[in-house]
C-alpha cells in the first residue's frame, strides 16, 4: 500500500491519466526505484538548481507499458548524476508546525529534507486532500505563496505534483510539495496575482479563446520584442519587463467560469501543443523548443486536477486560469515565434501509437522529457477529440495531426541535440542541423 513514506504502485489502480499496456513487473521495478530515489537523492542535481528528473522519468515509462529492465536501465543512467540527499534535521520539521518558521524556511535547497520529512507527517496525519487545501489552496498567505512557488522553476513542482496525484502516491505528493517549498515565487505578485486582480478575480466566463489570445501576443509589436535573447529570464527580465501592460492586457482576457472547464481544458492542451509543435524553421531539422516542452507536458495533469473531490471549483478553475496565463507568457518569452501548421500536416506516420511507446521507453538518451511529450500527447488526443467538432479556429490541432507530432518528437530527438531552445531566435537554431531537401 503507498503511504507518504512508501512508494507503491498497483497497475489496477495507479495505471494513471494515460496508460499503455502497464503490468505488474512494470510496477514493481517502478515503484523500487522510485523508492531509492526519494530515500537517497536530492531534489536538484547540481547546485545551480536543475532538477531531478527520475519520478517524471520513471513513472511515464511506467504508464507506457516499458519493461522492467528498461525501467532500470533508464534509473541507472538517470542516477548516475544526482546529488546525494541531505540528512534531515529534526528539530527544524518540529519547527515547520509554527508558521512563522515555516514560511522562513522557504527558497532554501538545505531545507528540502525537512520540509519532506515534515509533508511526510502532515500527508500520514490527515490525508492527501486536506494537506493540499491546508498548504496550497486555503488563501492565506503562506499557501498562496506555496501555490506560486508549485509554478516555478519551470512548473517542475506543480508536474511532480501532478505524478503523485495521478498515481495515487502520497510520498510523491510530499516531494512535490517539499520541492515547491524551495522554490522562489517570483511569479506570483509579478504575474499570476496581479493578472487575476486585474481580471475581477477568479471564474469569471471567457470570451476567447487561447488561441485567439495567442494570435493576439503574435501580433502585438512591443511583445515580439520584449524578450531578448540576452534576458536571464525571459519571462521576468524580458516580456514583464518591457512590456507588462500588453502582456497583462493579454493574459487577463484568459477567464474560465464553472461551465467552461471541460472545454477550457481542451483548449488548454490544444493551444500547447499547437505552438510547441509548429515553431519550426523551414531550413532546419524538426526540434522541438525545450522550454515550450514543459507547457505541453504538464499540461495532462490539468486532466485529473479538474476532477479531484477534494478541490473547490474555485482552486480547480484557478489553476487552468493561470496555467493557461503561463503558457501565453512561455511563447511570448521565446519571441513570438512563427507557426507553421503545415510541418505537422504533411509529417509522414511512421509508427503508430504502441510503436512511439516502445521507442520511447528504450531511448538511450532521453531523461524523461521525450517519454513525458509522447504521453502527453496521447492524452490530448483523448482530451481534446469531442471538442473538435469547434474548428480549427479554436482546436487547430485535431484527428492524425496527434499522431503526427508524436512522429516528430521521435524522430527529432534520435541524434543530439535532442531540443532547441528559445526557439523564436534566430541565434537558437544557427548551430542546428539543415533540412535535406530531394
Amino acid at each position: 500500500m503507498a503511504t507518504a513514506t512508501e512508494i507503491h504502485l498497483n497497475p489496477s489502480t495507479d495505471a494513471g491519466i494515460f496508460s499503455s499496456n502497464v503490468t505488474d513487473d512494470g510496477a514493481r521495478a517502478a515503484s523500487e526505484v522510485l523508492q531509492e530515489d526519494m530515500e537517497n537523492h536530492h531534489v536538484f542535481f547540481n547546485d545551480d538548481g536543475f532538477h531531478n528528473h527520475i519520478t517524471h522519468h520513471i513513472l511515464s515509462m511506467y504508464a507506457v507499458g516499458a519493461k522492467p529492465d528498461d525501467i532500470r536501465a533508464a534509473y541507472k543512467r538517470d542516477k548516475s548524476y544526482q546529488r546525494p540527499a541531505l540528512p534531515v534535521d529534526g528539530d527544524v520539521v518540529k519547527g515547520m508546525y509554527d508558521k512563522a518558521k515555516f514560511v522562513e524556511s522557504f527558497y532554501d535547497e538545505k531545507q528540502y529534507p525537512n520540509f519532506l520529512a515534515f509533508f511526510q507527517e502532515e500527508i500520514d496525519l490527515k490525508g492527501v486532500g486536506d494537506v493540499l487545501n491546508e498548504y496550497v489552496f486555503a488563501g492565506d498567505d503562506r499557501a498562496e505563496s506555496m501555490l506560486c512557488r508549485l509554478f516555478g522553476g519551470l512548473v517542475h513542482p506543480l508536474i511532480h505534483l501532478g505524478f503523485g496525484i495521478e498515481f495515487n502516491q502520497p510520498a510523491i505528493v510530499a516531494q512535490a510539495l517539499a520541492q515547491a517549498a524551495v522554490h522562489d515565487d517570483w511569479m506570483g505578485p509579478a504575474f499570476f496575482l496581479h493578472a487575476e486582480k486585474l481580471a475581477g478575480g477568479v471564474g469569471k466566463p471567457g470570451k476567447k479563446s487561447l488561441l485567439q489570445l495567442l494570435n493576439e501576443t503574435r501580433d502585438n509589436k512591443a511583445l515580439r520584442e520584449s524578450a531578448h535573447l540576452s534576458d536571464a529570464n525571459k519571462m521576468r527580465d524580458g516580456v514583464l519587463h518591457r512590456a507588462p501592460n500588453e502582456m497583462f492586457n493579454i493574459a487577463t482576457q484568459y477567464t474560465v467560469s464553472e461551465d467552461q472547464a471541460g472545454e477550457r481544458l481542451a483548449d488548454m492542451i490544444n493551444n500547447v501543443v499547437y505552438y510547441t509543435s509548429t515553431a519550426q524553421r523551414r531550413d532546419k531539422e524538426v526540434k522541438f523548443d525545450f522550454f515550450f516542452l514543459h507547457g505541453l507536458n504538464s499540461s495532462i495533469f490539468f486532466s485529473k486536477f479538474i476532477r479531484l473531490p477534494y478541490l473547490t471549483q474555485k482552486a480547480k478553475l484557478r489553476l487552468l486560469e493561470w496555467k493557461g496565463r503561463l503558457d501565453l507568457l512561455l511563447y511570448v518569452s521565446r519571441a513570438s515565434p512563427n507557426l507553421l501548421l503545415d510541418e505537422v500536416t504533411q509529417y509522414p506516420v511512421k509508427n503508430d501509437w504502441p510503436a512511439l511507446f516502445a521507442r520511447c521507453a528504450t531511448h538511450p538518451g532521453d531523461d524523461g522529457h521525450l517519454v513525458k511529450m509522447v504521453r502527453a500527447l496521447a492524452n490530448g488526443q483523448n482530451a481534446c477529440r469531442s471538442y473538435e467538432s469547434q474548428g480549427p479556429q479554436v482546436m487547430p490541432i485535431s484527428g492524425d495531426m496527434w499522431l503526427r507530432i508524436g512522429n516528430m518528437a521521435i524522430d527529432s530527438t534520435v541524434e543530439d541535440p535532442m531540443w532547441v531552445r528559445s526557439t523564436g531566435f534566430d541565434e537558437a537554431w544557427e548551430h542546428l542541423p539543415g533540412r535535406a531537401h530531394l
